[in-house]
């Protein structure tokens, strides 16, 4: 699929699938962040087979499309300023899924297409969660101690008694983006190793030339 017609045929449908699979949710968290049925997967699949650059422009619409259902759907900009939408609008969705895109740097692994999309999957939600995580620090920071106190269980009382300031908004975060980012990233490193093991979808995937 070289033509720019099939290219752009492909990636809209891979979008597409990948939003529907958005829907399809084991949990989600209040503010924003949920564990999906390989929706990522999708994305990953164009970086590998079209490049970083492509997986780029195709993470960043999906992306943009994740920001338009979560301001539909969930709470993801509950309490935000205009300049708070923008910048969780940019940090949390256009950035955070752009970067699965760049699962593509790894399609150079030749002969070894199971660990290409494997690697390539863990380096591109690892990058999704650094994303994550920044936003937590300096847009969600100041949920950081009410959110903890909502809890109320040892784990949160021990955070709550050792840390303050920016330690704590720094657990905070981690903690936060971690509880749904590490069973996210299990199934789409699950995924891939599936996908990656059916011959004519490692054939198709590894073909093309960007």
């Amino acid at each position: 699929m070289n033509s720019p017609t099939q290219r752009l045929t492909l990636s809209g449908i891979m979008i597409g699938m990948g939003t529907v699979l958005s829907f399809i949710k084991v949990f989600e968290l209040p503010y924003g962040g949920s564990v999906t049925l390989f929706s990522m997967v999708p994305v990953i699949f164009l970086g590998l087979m079209y490049g970083p650059k492509w997986g780029l422009l195709c993470g960043a619409v999906y992306g943009a499309l994740q920001g338009l259902l979560g301001a539909v759907t969930s709470a993801a900009f509950a309490g935000q300023d205009t300049v708070g939408v923008l910048g969780v609008l940019f940090l949390d969705y256009i950035v955070a899924f752009a970067v699965l895109g760049l699962a593509g740097m790894f399609r150079k692994i030749q002969g070894k297409p199971v660990t290409a999309f494997a690697l390539g999957t863990l380096a591109a939600t690892t990058l999704r969660f650094i994303c994550h995580f920044i936003s937590g620090v300096i847009i969600w920071g100041g949920y950081a101690r009410s959110t903890f106190e909502s809890v109320d269980n040892a784990l949160s009382r021990a955070i709550l008694d050792r840390f303050t300031g920016m330690g704590l908004v720094l657990v905070y975060s981690a903690v936060y983006n971690a509880s749904y980012m590490i069973p996210e990233t299990a199934l789409a490193v699950l995924a891939a190793f599936i996908l990656a093991s059916v011959r004519p979808v490692r054939e198709k995937m590894f073909q093309t030339r960007t």
